[in-house]
């Protein structure tokens, strides 16, 4: 008598760990074990159907030809393959796609529409019966994947880039053991005042977003803010001006200035005799911006300092320490808050901290900085500039005008 409660307890452990081909194998092993009218009753135990059992034991026996190891089923079961079934479908996608690739902009589908729907809509004009799952599996067959835009052009690369950032290292390491201010400036990007978008995501009641505009039109009553950051690289300490008026080189040496009263010169005390600034070749604090030196001559005269400038080759500036050191950090901190009024900036700024002790202090800067101030060229022979023997353009000093009276006349 064939014991079916036995069949069905050894089918239950088994069948949760067997595909397809597994269990007709098993199914069909018991039936031939069980003998006479074992296939009616694994089939009524199981639910596979007889049919299924009787394949099943062709291929137990040998009878009949088993798929192979990595298959399930026997090549070409189940419905034929829409290529199959519609020959030149892939030829006919491969052509749309190419107008694509190509960017022709008489081409049927353009840039802007490249997505598995409007290929299959394409495909079902020209007399296809397809998906746009199908569209996706093709695709994938193709070599074809959905990738973004990647940041990987540089540009021009200087043969001397690797050398200069050798240096701005040196010069780092030997003020920082001096126990003279090594500082990173920079302009952090723009943002518009008001209930704007901010990218990212931040935690609120679940179906409560935070309201922002469609637009990013300026409100002419709130303008714009440009945050222009000092960091100190061994204090690991930022100052953040954000000014409302343009960013130019007049703002840039302000905002250096206001760092130096508010931070720089009760950390440093009387042991500071020199400033190393590294930043950008381009921008408000530019290496060929004459009104950048202009004003660093008056910084340097107000404060006694001699100021270093080492500035990072063009095109790289990524590399600036201000940027992954404290920038990165203040577009966490802000993400996904609508920056509604200055004084919200201000909070989210000085609020930002990381777990290395970054500390961050903000404040307005109300001042107006006129733009296109043309500084002649005779105006750099009054500056108490040295510059170095190796790039000159990037890498210099400023001394106090003071110090260079004084040497002038020991020589007379």
């Amino acid at each position: 008598m064939i014991d079916a409660v036995a069949i069905r307890t050894r089918y239950d452990a088994v069948s949760p760990n067997l595909d397809e081909k597994g269990l007709r194998l098993f199914a069909a092993s018991e039936a031939l074990a069980a003998g006479r009218g074992g296939i009616a009753v694994v089939s009524k135990v199981t639910g596979i159907a007889r049919s299924t059992l009787g394949r099943g034991l062709k291929e137990l026996t040998a009878q009949e030809k088993a798929p192979p190891q990595n298959r399930v089923r026997r090549t070409g079961g189940g419905r034929k393959a829409a290529v199959v079934k519609q020959p030149g479908l892939v030829e006919a996608l491969l052509k749309i796609i190419e107008s694509a690739i190509r960017g022709d902009p008489e081409a049927v589908l353009l840039w802007v529409s490249k997505s598995q729907r409007n290929l299959a809509a394409i495909l079902a004009e020209q007399g296809y019966k397809i998906s746009h799952k199908i569209v996706g599996r093709l695709l994938k067959d193709m070599g074809f994947s959905l990738q973004a835009n990647a940041k990987i052009r540089e540009g021009g690369s200087h043969p001397d880039r690797n050398a200069q950032f050798e240096k701005i290292n040196a010069l780092v390491n030997e003020f920082q053991a001096a126990g003279q201010p090594a500082i990173s400036v920079d302009t952090k990007k723009k943002e518009n005042v008001g209930d704007f978008k901010n990218n990212g995501r931040t935690l609120r009641p679940k179906g409560e977003p935070e309201p922002v505009r469609v637009h990013d039109f300026l409100i002419k009553s709130k303008g714009k803010v440009a945050p222009y950051g000092v960091f100190d690289i061994a204090a690991n300490e930022g100052w953040v001006n954000v000014g409302v008026d343009h960013d130019t080189a007049a703002f840039a040496v302000e905002s250096i200035r206001r760092w130096w009263d508010r931070l720089g010169k009760k950390r440093y005390a009387d042991k500071a005799k020199r400033l190393l600034i590294t930043a950008d070749c381009g921008g408000s604090n530019g290496s060929r911006v004459r009104l950048w030196k202009v004003e660093l001559q008056k910084l340097a005269n107000e404060t006694g300092l001699s100021i270093t400038v080492a500035h990072h080759p063009p095109g790289t500036s990524k590399w600036n320490r201000i940027e992954h050191r404290m920038f990165s950090f203040i577009s966490i901190n802000w993400r996904g808050r609508p920056l509604l009024s200055h004084q919200v900036i201000v909070q989210l700024i000085a609020s930002t901290k990381t777990e290395n002790g970054l500390n961050i202090a903000c404040d307005i800067d109300w001042g107006r900085y006129p733009k296109a101030i043309k500084i002649p060229k005779a105006a750099l022979n009054e500056i108490n500039i040295q510059y170095d023997e190796f790039h000159g353009d990037w890498n210099y000093t400023i001394a106090p005008l003071v110090q260079k009276t004084a040497t002038k006349r020991r020589q007379k």
